[in-house]
């Protein structure tokens, strides 16, 4: 089962040297045990563009969905035999860098 994890942040709150390493540590590990797909950081909500082309609106907004102080800062993508072991990873991923995440399975 593949599992997405989002790393959710607030606004000046860049990663310090420990949670840098630890973040390496626990991409590292996930490579160990067969749970690594990729992970990445995003860049935050002033940057997103929001577009919405249905029905051909043609319509794009320099701004993100959300407007909240918390948002997406990044993410990891995993590979998981259960929900259950998921989550244990999503705790792990949340120790490692120090943040609060979000699991989501794939459809």
């Amino acid at each position: 089962m593949k599992f997405i994890v989002f790393v959710i942040d607030a606004p000046n709150n860049p990663a310090n040297p420990n949670e840098i390493n630890d973040i390496d540590n626990f991409n590292d590990e996930l490579r160990a045990k067969g749970h690594w797909i990729t992970a990445a950081g995003i860049s935050g909500p002033a940057k997103a563009t929001l577009i919405d082309n249905r029905v051909s609106k043609g319509e794009i907004s320099q701004r993100s969905l959300f407007e909240n102080d918390e948002y997406y800062s990044g993410f990891w993508i995993i590979e998981s035999e259960s929900e259950e072991s998921a989550r244990k990873l999503a705790l792990s991923a949340s120790l490692a860098c120090n943040r609060k995440v979000e699991l989501r399975p794939f459809l």
